[in-house]
């Protein structure tokens, strides 16, 4: 039996001490590990050979992580862990909304780091959602488990893993309310972090696959509580081969 090939991962921060820590901890957890310092030359590494992940720094020299993770993204769709300075809340947002699967905040735990490579990694490998396969529908929604396709209608739909895990979580579970700290826990996998990672991700679910994503019909806010899916076309069927 072949053995699973060991993840590799790019690191991209200008800052060497912070990079040699980040490598060596990812290298201790079996990753094999790569690291430039600037985002034109981690773009054409990514793009020329793509990694399993990137662990991205938002500020970089030249061309930043931002410019970096939407570039990338129109090619390729691989993770991407953004490493912010603390505080810049409104950054992190909008690193999310250009794709990245993740975000760390500077000063950060390098162990928590690699655990939160750990997660990615298992998400945009599938773990939850190939557990089984098949199709889920709903109306003029059909994800595709085995393909790792979304399409709506005769629209093929890209998502990043972590949005294509949090939509068939809720297709699988129609009609049930769940917290933004249970859905991080489901689908993300962490007993800890910041629940604005999974507003982000809604809000990101709804500008794809809702026909008006400022009153969605399928993803819907319960107030006090966290999201519902609500199948448009009366009843969302399970999984099926």
């Amino acid at each position: 039996m072949n053995a699973t090939p060991r993840p590799r991962i790019l690191v991209v921060d200008d800052d060497p001490t912070v990079a040699e820590v980040v490598v060596k901890y990812l290298q201790r957890d079996g990753h094999l590990v790569e690291s430039v310092g600037d985002g034109a030359e981690a773009l054409r590494r990514a793009l020329a050979d793509p990694p399993d992940l990137l662990v991205l720094d938002l500020m970089l020299p030249g061309m930043d992580g931002l410019q970096v993770c939407k570039k990338l993204r129109e090619r390729w769709p691989v993770p991407v862990i953004m490493l912010t300075a603390l505080g810049e809340e409104m950054d992190r947002v909008v690193g999310l909304e250009t794709g990245a699967d993740d975000y760390v905040t500077k000063p950060f735990s390098p162990r928590e780091l690699a655990l939160r490579v750990q997660s990615v990694l298992r998400r945009a490998r599938g773990a939850l959602v190939t557990s089984g396969t098949g199709v889920l529908r709903d109306g003029d929604l059909l994800v595709d488990v085995g393909a790792h396709e979304v399409r709506l209608g005769d629209r093929e739909i890209t998502l990043t893993a972590r949005e294509f895990d949090l939509l068939a979580y809720f297709m699988r579970n129609p009609r049930q309310a769940f917290s933004r700290a249970a859905l991080l826990d489901q689908v993300w996998g962490w007993s800890f972090g910041d629940t604005s990672t999974v507003t982000v991700h809604v809000r990101r679910l709804r500008e794809k696959v809702e026909q008006d994503p400022t009153a969605p019909r399928r993803i819907v806010t319960v107030w006090g509580v966290g999201y519902r899916y609500e199948p448009v076309a009366g009843d969302a069927d399970g999984p099926r081969a």
